[in-house]
């Protein structure tokens, strides 16, 4: 029975992915109005669990997203590369509590194996520590709280034992342009989302060094590697200059532009981010891992088990394990999907695929300026954010292509403008695709202009 229903799951899975090109990017509103029929009262008795994939199969699966298909640019979302599915179906298949050698032999041997393959193709600091979490939000909190442990330690005041009651204040420093996920780290440290400071950003939203504060060795710096609308990098080796001259903390969300490290044409934008004290990133981005899969890279081993160490009867006070590095003590083994990801890529595979995705963003960006759409920002990396001659066309353009479903984006606000943001980050993408995506956006442009009799923009 097991092996029957497994091969029924394999199979609907299959076939979704060999037909997720074909589908609507975004589901129909009648795929939507079908979700209904999973709103039934609690079974009395339990269903044939066949019938529950069938469920999930036929209804589930076109309500989906097709992230994982060619054609979807409204978040940097990367589609899982399938070495990554099938590791991940075998992890699931073990079940294992992938938080210490003794709970998982093999999730921690390739969690550690993955540590050092990670420190290497990022070019970061061999003695960092590596934890392995949901996501971009957790690997920043857990970074942020390595170094608030630092900065109060260092100050005589043990912030794990007595809470921040009385502690000496923390400075935090952030850009403009920050990403929501640091402010909502920062605020369950208790660091506060109101009391940052912000700093004004250059045209394509990196920090403006010539207002960045004085900084002292209670200050946390929050930096981008990589703008979630623009892709811009903070002046990261400037930052950690000055930051390091008074013994502050740097920390880098580098969520997806972190792997521009690991690009031959791309690297020069991270010039001096291994100075950091921190970085955050995610496998479920740009290295195309199933969701979901975070990294907290710390250069300070101990100041990171000091904030996320706890001790018991039944555990080692220190062997490595991943709870000494992350909050999560029951975690499923999400560092088998990143090692399998980084040993199928290889070090060529893993630059070809973050080069020719800003290959692609490139030459997409030149498609929507030949269609007479704006170009809004500096196309550094795989961002691109456009805008049409108005707040309503704009508007109007964006609902009329998810309807269409050809390809899908989403709406952004950048620099004051009304505008809409396009991430090339998958691996299936294709000029193709792009040339469809960009036919399709001409034609809703044409089906705008016919409609409300607007003269086409010049």
């Amino acid at each position: 029975m097991s092996r029957e229903l497994l091969r029924n799951a394999y199979e609907r899975g299959e076939r979704y992915l060999s037909e997720v090109d074909s589908q609507r990017v975004f589901p129909s509103d009648h795929d939507l109005k079908a979700l209904s029929q999973f709103e039934e009262p609690f079974p009395e008795k339990g269903h044939d669990p066949n019938d529950i994939l069938k469920q999930l199969d036929e209804v589930g699966s076109p309500a989906t997203v097709a992230s994982a298909g060619s054609r979807y640019f409204g978040f940097v979302v990367g589609g899982s590369l399938p070495v990554t599915v099938g590791a991940n179906w075998m992890a699931t298949a073990w079940d294992q509590v992938a938080s210490s050698q003794v709970t998982s032999p093999v999730a921690d041997k390739i969690e550690k194996v993955t540590t050092q393959w990670l420190l290497d193709i990022l070019d970061l600091p061999e003695q960092s520590a590596v934890g392995f979490v949901t996501g971009a939000t957790m690997a920043t909190f857990t970074a942020l709280a390595a170094a608030r442990h630092k900065i109060l330690k260092k100050h005589g005041w043990n912030v794990e034992e007595d809470g921040l009651f009385g502690a000496p204040e923390i400075k935090v420093v952030v850009s403009d342009e920050v990403h929501v996920t640091v402010l909502k780290a920062l605020s369950m440290l208790g660091l506060g989302k109101k009391r940052v400071i912000k700093v004004a950003t250059d045209a394509n939203g990196a920090i403006d060094i010539s207002k960045l504060p004085v900084l002292d060795d209670q200050t946390i710096v929050c930096t981008q590697a990589g703008n979630v609308n623009s892709g811009a990098f903070d002046p990261i080796d400037e930052i950690c200059n000055r930051a390091h001259a008074v013994d502050a903390w740097v920390h880098v969300d580098g969520a997806f532009g972190l792997w521009a490290r690991s690009s031959v044409s791309r690297a020069h934008l991270t010039k001096g981010i291994e100075k950091a004290d921190s970085w955050a990133a995610d496998g479920h981005k740009w290295l195309n891992t199933p969701y979901d899969g975070g990294l907290i890279i710390c250069r300070d081993d101990d100041a990171l088990h000091g904030a996320m160490s706890v001790s018991a009867a039944y555990l080692k006070e220190r062997d490595g394990a991943s709870q000494s590095y992350i909050p999560e003590f029951s975690k499923r083994a999400r560092g088998i999907d990143i090692w399998a990801a980084l040993k199928f890529l290889g070090r060529e595979g893993l630059d070809d695929l973050i080069s020719g995705c800003c290959d692609l963003a490139q030459y997409f960006a030149k498609g929507l300026e030949a269609l007479g759409l704006n170009i809004l920002n500096d196309v550094v990396l795989n961002q691109i954010v456009i805008s049409w001659d108005s707040v309503e066309k704009t508007e109007a353009l964006i609902e009329t292509v998810q309807q269409d479903g050809t390809c899908w984006f989403g709406p952004t606000v950048w620099k004051g403008h009304n505008a809409f943001r396009l991430s090339v980050s998958s691996w299936k993408i294709t000029r193709q695709d792009i040339n469809q995506s960009l036919k399709a956006i001409e034609d809703a442009m044409k089906k705008i202009e016919a409609e409300n009799k607007i003269e086409p923009a010049r």
